[in-house]
């Protein structure tokens, strides 16, 4: 035992199994005292068949979920699923799905009576997980340590996952908000098009992407001088117009003599070796590449040296991409396992094999390090298709390359769940779906849906119909506006979770049973969802969506009904702080709010509101303000309500409105400054 509910294993016959450093557990497992006489989730380590085997018995019933970025249903039970970093277009091309661009090695199991356990494998190494009885974890590679955590709810194992993995970092407002890409918007032009439409129409928006084709021949760190003859006067221009921007850099480096980075990189040998210690060359985007090896200092430093200038045209956050690694003409899309990374510092050398599952973990980490050194004032933002388990202290995460079609519209939420479950909170699909033509059907309901995702962002391929909001006319454009002026009225609800999940790991979108953890009527529910412990969101479209039996009700946002929006019922005992419409976060101030409370039949209800300056890094030194919202019941017909300032010393002079839910009505008060009110509620 390590800590309480907290055990380590690792088996007595294995000596290598401190080979390599944990690339997921960031705290020293320092022994406290010996297993409990009642401990029951004992791991039995094994060979067989050159593999290792790991299997853990458990009693009675239990419900898995977790095992990261897979597809298929919320409910892991008897699922397979093989831990393989793999570039998996539409989630079918290799393995039926069962393999997609990230891997976590853990397993979250609920009992009926609400307790929870977790397995972390502590192994970066392919592996397969069998979720049977007894659970089964097999691997090519040496035995790893297996964690155990032992608690009291499915809540308190995420958090000391969090602990043991790290947190996210608290992200820029700007990256909450709605965010439009596509493969790709070229040249510039089209991008100021896409900027002006949006604050012509009046639909909220705080990021462009720009994909590969702003390079010059797929060269990261270039651009295209034809399509882009001055990046830093376009980045100006978008935020001159309250946008910010976010661009690809791709791992696979042209190798090209006279293109700077391939030369600079062959100077400092960065490259990954093949198995003959020549520079390993595959083929990507850019045709015959070379990889940065990402386990050397040197290969990290030089990595870090590239985003000085390339930052310095103005560019908001950076987009990994491509880094399982992708190589279009490896074996099974990838490098060879026989390939070798040198390693140094507390890296080892060591071959693919072991260093493929991290391999873009690592890349983002020292992504990390470059904007941060590139951009000391401001927050960082990073997002990346490949990650590993405890990759949120670097990145967020999409969930690939998805299809325009109603299954992947149905699946984007078990799978961001179960990427929540997994530690990572910072997670969303491609609003309207990646591959194939989306419908204004289709669009409107993901739209719809997607307000409500943590990472809230519409992309689509080259080769397909245009997504943005407007483009299937004016009913969807409406529908569109709708659902994202909720997502941005929610936004001081919004920022106030992003806060929570950076300092406990809490995750943000959570399935319906953690409103429940006894109603085994929930466990497989995955049309709804929660975001945050306060707000369930039932798409539009959802039938016979299994519900909390507690009086959870409808918030009446809108004056009229499109037929799209989602319906949103907020938890008995909660406050909800919402905002005013804004076009992008530039404009969000916290000094108006109304307070959306549905008391308990006692009469008794408590929620929170987060507030920063939204960017820089002054939140670390107490530059935030956390006020406390408490009601009470004096009377049938009359509520008291507090306001105090718990934490921080940022100082905001702020107005509240209270929006009592009465049945299906809503009574407001007046605008009040004080920091008790009260309201009448007439009969």
């Amino acid at each position: 035992m390590v800590a309480e509910g907290l055990a380590v294993f690792i088996p007595g016959q294995q000596d290598t199994v401190n080979e390599y450093p944990s690339f997921t557990v960031t705290k020293d497992m320092v022994p406290r005292c010996a297993l409990p006489n009642n401990w029951r989730l004992i791991p039995i380590f094994a060979k067989e068949n050159g593999k290792t085997v790991i299997r853990i018995a458990y009693d009675g019933n239990v419900d898995f979920y977790g095992t990261g970025e897979v597809k298929g249903d919320l409910r892991r039970n008897d699922k397979r699923i093989t831990l393989w970093n793999t570039d998996n277009y539409v989630y079918n091309t290799v393995d039926q799905g069962k393999r997609l661009y990230q891997s976590h090695p853990w397993v979250l199991g609920v009992r009926s009576d609400g307790t929870a356990f977790g397995i972390l494998a502590d192994n970066s190494q392919r592996q397969d997980i069998e979720l049977s009885n007894p659970i089964v974890f097999s691997s090519d590679g040496s035995f790893p340590r297996v964690i155990v955590i032992e608690k009291k709810s499915p809540q308190e194992v995420l958090k000391t996952l969090a602990d043991l993995t790290g947190k996210m970092q608290l992200p820029p407002l700007w990256a909450l908000g709605y965010q439009q890409s596509k493969f790709t918007y070229t040249p510039e032009t089209k991008v100021m098009e896409i900027a002006n439409e949006f604050r012509r129409r009046k639909i909220p928006a705080d990021v462009i992407w720009m994909d590969i084709d702003y390079m010059e021949k797929f060269k990261v760190f270039t651009f295209d001088s034809e399509k882009f003859p001055d990046p830093k006067r376009m980045n100006d221009n978008l935020h001159s117009k309250n946008f910010k921007v976010v661009y690809m850099i791709d791992p696979g480096v042209k190798k090209e003599k006279g293109y700077t980075v391939y030369e600079s990189g062959t100077k400092e040998n960065v490259w990954v070796k093949d198995k003959n210690g020549l520079d390993f060359t595959g083929k990507v985007w850019p045709g015959d590449c070379v990889f940065p090896d990402f386990t050397r200092p040197e290969t990290q430093k030089w990595w870090v040296g590239l985003y000085k200038n390339f930052m310095a045209t103005g560019i908001d956050g950076i987009w990994n991409d491509m880094n399982e690694p992708s190589v279009f003409d490896g074996p099974g899309g990838t490098m060879p396992v026989d390939n070798i990374h040198r390693g140094g510092g507390n890296l080892p050398a060591g071959t693919h094999a072991i260093y493929h599952n991290v391999y873009g973990m690592l890349m983002v980490k020292s992504s990390l390090d470059g904007i941060q050194k590139a951009n000391q004032d401001k927050r960082p933002f990073i997002l990346s298709r490949s990650n590993f388990l405890g990759g949120q202290k670097y990145a967020a995460t999409w969930t690939g390359d998805n299809k325009s079609s109603w299954e992947y519209l149905k699946m984007s939420i078990p799978m961001c769940i179960n990427l929540s479950l997994s530690g990572q909170p910072f997670n969303g699909p491609d609003i309207g779906g990646f591959e194939g033509n989306c419908t204004a059907d289709l669009l409107g309901h993901w739209m719809a849906l997607g307000a409500y995702y943590p990472f809230c962002r519409n992309h689509t391929s080259n080769n397909t119909v245009d997504q943005e909001p407007w483009a299937f006319g004016k009913e969807i454009e409406n529908v569109s506006r709708t659902a994202l002026n909720r997502r941005y009225i929610l936004m001081p609800y919004l920022y106030s979770l992003f806060r929570e999940a950076s300092i406990n790991g809490a995750p943000i979108m959570q399935p319906v049973f953690f409103a429940d953890l006894t109603d085994s009527l929930l466990r497989d529910e995955q049309q709804a969802f929660l975001l945050g412990n306060d707000l369930m969101i039932i798409p539009r479209w959802a039938t016979n969506a299994k519900t909390p039996k507690q009086n959870w009700k409808l918030i009446p946002f809108e004056k009229t009904d499109d037929g799209y929006q989602a319906h949103v019922y907020l938890r008995p005992g909660a406050v909800l702080p919402i905002g005013k419409v804004i076009q992008s976060t530039v404009d969000y101030r916290a000094d108006s709010i109304t307070l959306y409370i549905n008391p308990t039949e006692k009469g008794l209800a408590f929620g929170n509101l987060y507030d920063d300056k939204g960017e820089g890094n002054g939140y670390k030194t107490g530059e935030f303000s956390v006020s406390k919202f408490s009601i009470s019941r004096l009377n049938t017909q009359k509520l008291k309500i507090n306001i105090t300032k718990q934490e921080g010393k940022l100082s905001i002079k702020r107005v509240y409105r209270i929006a009592f839910m009465k049945g299906t009505n809503v009574i407001f008060s007046n605008w009040s400054d004080k920091q008790t009110q009260y309201l009448n509620i007439p009969n």
